[in-house]
């Protein structure tokens, strides 16, 4: 491994990550960045998980999406453990999947009919919140050195940063979104109806209550036909 060529890369990819501007590109852009620095990968993702629903973003192959789902469906797996905010554990990584793999001895065998060889699993987080895990997939046994963990672990320091940073403008560009929508629908229901700026959000509100629906949807509704009715 050479350390100053990385080094490099990884210099290039921090500020390619900055240019980014949306979350999806950003964890695209992640995804790709770790088959090209990280010796032995060939295709790579990242796994979110909701309780034990499993998402998959960014892979870069199908090999990672099914992967996942195999993960979700077994409820093991090194990349379903990095995920998980219940575990100490933030780096795994199964060197051979042609060896007898001591743990996850459903996941290996069945993983290992998909093509996989050998796999590293890198917890995204940052003091503020753990936000999935990084995985990284090569199709032949015995890629993944501790040279390739380390490797590895510094790539996924830098994409957790990335990744945390476009999941909160993502989050921000939603809610002004979401704002300037009630807002608008607020207007066509205090000038179809005469009410004020405060019972236009009222008659939002209790018809959001009443049907279950998220308060932007209703908004939107609204926009979209000038009332809130279905």
């Amino acid at each position: 491994m050479d350390w100053r060529v990385f080094a490099q890369h990884m210099a290039s990819m921090a500020r390619d990550l900055l240019a980014e501007h949306t979350l999806d590109s950003t964890l695209r852009q992640i995804s790709s960045s770790a088959v090209e620095l990280v010796d032995g990968c060939d295709a790579s993702g990242i796994l979110v998980l909701r309780g034990d629903r499993v998402s998959s973003l960014a892979p870069t192959e199908q090999l990672v999406t099914d992967s996942d789902r195999l993960q979700e469906q077994l409820k093991e797996g090194p990349c379903f453990d990095a995920a998980r905010p219940d575990r100490a554990e933030r780096v795994f990584r199964i060197p051979d999947f042609t060896e007898d793999p001591g743990r996850w001895t459903s996941f290996v065998p069945r993983c290992r009919e998909l093509g996989v060889g050998s796999m590293m699993g890198f917890l995204l987080y940052t003091r503020e919140e753990e936000l999935g895990a990084l995985n990284m997939y090569s199709r032949k046994p015995g890629m993944f050195t501790e040279d390739s963990e380390t490797a590895g672990w510094l790539l996924a320091s830098h994409a957790a940063v990335a990744f945390s940073t476009a999941k909160t403008d993502a989050q921000l560009q939603e809610a002004i979104a979401t704002r300037h929508l009630i807002g608008e629908a607020m207007g066509i229901l205090m000038g179809r109806h005469q009410v004020t700026e405060d019972q236009a959000f009222d008659i939002l509100r209790t018809r959001s209550q009443r049907t279950n629906t998220k308060l932007r949807d209703v908004a939107r509704r609204v926009v979209e036909t000038g009332t809130v009715e279905q």
